[in-house]
C-alpha cells in the first residue's frame, strides 16, 4: 500500500494566533465553538511526532502556540480547563477528565522531543505539577500514562512518571478470565486501544511482565474484534459489548488513530513484523480499506473526515479527525519498511 506522508495544510488552516478549533464546516473553521485542550494536546503530539520539529518554521511556531495554549489552560494546582471562548474567557473549571490526561500526554510529548530546552523545562514543570492529580476514569488516567511515558523516553529514571504511569496500569485492570470477553471493562467505549498500550508501555519502561503480558494480550483480543474481512473495523460512538460484533457505525477516526499507535507500541517492544502490519491496516481505514470503502483522508490538503458511516462520510474536516489521520500516517510512514 502506497501512504501518502501527513500534510499540515489543514492543520495550519484550523490553527489561528489562540489555538485550534474544534469544529470544521467541511474544511472551513468554524469559530463559533471556540478551542479545547483536548485537541490542542493532540496537536502538540503530532507536531512533536516530526522528527524536527524545530526546522520547519511553520511546526515549530505551531508547537510553540500549542503549549503556550495547555500552560495557559492549567490552574494553580495543575489540573487543566478545557474550553476557550473566542471572548478568551474559560468556559469551565479544571479537572481531571480526559484534557487533563490528554494535556500531559501533550506536555510529556514535549519533553521528548527536539523542542528548545526552555520549551521543554516548561513543559516538565507543567507535567510535574499536572501528575500530583489522579482521576477517577480509566480513559483520563490512560492519557495521562501515555505522557508519562513519554517523559521516560526522555528521562528514564523520573519518579514522577513512573508512579504515573504504574498508577495507570492498576487503574486500568487485568484481562477477564479466559472467556469470549477479556475486555476489563463490561463495553468498549471510546479510545479503547489506549487501554493496552499503557499496559504495553508500563511493561517496558517499569521493567515488568505482568503488565506486558496483559497489554499484549488484550491488544490482540481488540485487533480480532475491531477488524473484519482483511480490515480494520472499530468500535462506533454507540460503543460495543458481547455480543455485537457486526460492523457498527459511525466510525470514529480518533479509535483508528488509537490503534495504531498502539500497534506501533506493540512493534517497538516486541520487534514482530505483524505489529507493522497491523499500523499499515489502520492507515488503510483512511485510505478507503474499511466497511463503507470511503476514503477518509484528504491527502492533497492533511484533512480528516468527521465519521464513517454505512454508505457516506461526515465531509466536516474537524480537528479531532484531521489529527487521528495525520497521527496514523505519521507511525504507518515510519513502520511501512517493517510492514514486508
Amino acid at each position: 500500500m502506497r501512504l501518502p506522508p501527513p500534510s499540515f495544510l489543514h492543520l495550519r488552516r484550523l490553527t489561528d494566533d489562540v489555538g485550534l478549533f474544534e469544529h470544521a464546516d467541511h474544511i472551513e473553521p468554524r469559530r463559533d465553538g471556540g478551542y479545547c485542550v483536548d485537541d490542542v494536546a493532540r496537536a502538540l503530539v503530532v507536531v512533536c511526532r516530526e522528527p524536527r520539529p524545530t526546522t520547519d518554521p511553520h511546526l515549530a511556531g505551531l508547537a510553540e502556540l500549542y503549549l503556550a495554549f495547555l500552560l495557559e489552560a492549567q490552574g494553580p494546582d495543575g489540573r487543566f480547563r478545557n474550553r476557550l471562548g473566542l471572548d478568551g474567557q474559560w468556559q469551565d473549571a479544571p479537572t481531571v477528565e480526559d484534557c487533563w490526561g490528554r494535556a500531559l500526554w501533550g506536555l510529556g510529548a514535549a519533553v521528548a522531543s527536539g523542542l528548545p530546552a526552555k520549551q521543554r523545562d516548561r513543559a516538565r514543570e507543567a507535567f510535574w505539577r499536572g501528575a500530583a492529580w489522579r482521576s477517577p476514569y480509566s480513559r483520563s488516567m490512560a492519557f495521562a500514562a501515555l505522557g508519562a511515558a513519554e517523559m521516560l523516553r526522555a528521562r528514564p529514571d523520573d519518579a514522577i512518571a513512573r508512579k504515573l504511569l504504574d498508577d495507570a496500569a492498576e487503574r486500568i485492570g487485568r484481562p477477564r478470565s479466559p472467556g469470549p470477553w477479556l475486555w476489563p471493562e463490561g463495553r468498549l467505549r471510546y479510545a479503547n486501544a489506549a487501554l493496552p498500550e499503557v499496559l504495553i508501555a508500563a511493561g517496558a519502561a517499569l521493567d515488568d511482565p505482568r503488565h506486558l503480558a496483559d497489554g499484549l494480550t488484550l491488544l490482540e483480543w481488540l485487533f480480532a474484534v475491531e477488524s473484519r474481512d482483511g480490515h480494520v473495523s472499530v468500535t462506533p460512538v454507540a460503543g460495543r459489548g458481547p455480543g455485537e460484533l457486526s460492523a457498527g457505525f459511525d466510525q470514529q477516526p480518533i479509535e483508528v488513530a488509537a490503534l495504531a499507535d498502539a500497534f506501533a507500541r506493540a512493534f517497538a517492544v516486541t520487534g514482530e513484523p505483524r505489529w507493522a502490519r497491523a499500523v499499515e491496516l489502520a492507515a488503510g481505514w483512511f485510505l478507503g480499506v474499511n466497511d463503507s470503502r470511503l476514503v477518509m483522508y484528504d491527502v492533497a490538503t492533511g484533512g480528516g473526515c468527521d465519521g464513517l458511516e454505512r454508505a457516506s462520510r461526515n465531509e466536516n474536516q474537524g480537528a479531532e479527525s484531521t489529527l487521528a489521520a495525520l497521527s496514523t500516517m505519521q507511525v504507518a510512514q515510519r513502520l511501512q519498511v517493517f510492514a514486508r
